[in-house]
């Protein structure tokens, strides 16, 4: 069996889970989630307990196991705690700011970047720190999101000018050297 696929899902109280055959939908404090899973997989409800079991033990089968039962349990965390990521914008002159739900970025470029906030997402900025947080119910627009916005100017390897995730080691090149001679 799968090490992770066999793992139960623990449910939360104040998480409410449907089950209809293949779709899932989870209800929680900071939201609501919903999903259709293959078909090959079963998820078996117990009294705050999800379980997923797999027909057989092909190797695309093994594969859907684990996943299934990792994306179940990131919407019963998400709705549950909910997921964040940081990312801190470093660079002379850049600068991020909230305008109403969107963000307004400058980060060198001879005009601002809006970028709105999909659905489901919401931003918190640190203006004194430059540090935007991504939040949101779904791991994965969460994750999304970050990566789309650390695009938008990514960390450059000699100055280390850029968006970078705030835990994020940048490998930094050492510059020209002047060299001595005629």
């Amino acid at each position: 069996m799968s090490r992770i696929g066999k793992l139960p899902v623990n449910v939360p109280n104040a998480v409410e889970v449907q089950l209809n055959g293949v779709n899932l939908k989870v209800k929680g404090p900071k939201g609501e989630m919903q999903r259709e899973f293959h078909p090959n997989m079963t998820i078996e409800k117990d009294d705050g307990i999800l379980k997923v079991l797999r027909p057989n033990d092909e190797p695309k089968n093994k594969a859907l196991h684990g996943l299934t039962r990792t994306l179940i349990n990131n919407m019963v965390l998400g709705v549950s705690e909910g997921f964040s990521k940081t990312l801190a914008v470093i660079g002379v002159g850049y600068k991020v700011e909230l305008k109403g739900k969107d963000l307004l970025l400058q980060l060198g470029y001879s005009h601002p970047i809006n970028y709105p906030a999909p659905d489901g997402i919401q931003f918190e900025v640190d203006s004194k720190q430059n540090l935007i947080s991504v939040k949101g119910v779904d791991k994965e627009k969460v994750g999304q999101v970050s990566a789309e916005i650390r695009g938008l100017r990514p960390p450059e390897p000699y100055k280390g000018k850029g968006v970078q995730y705030q835990n994020e080691k940048i490998r930094r090149k050492a510059g020209k050297a002047a060299v001595g001679g005629k």
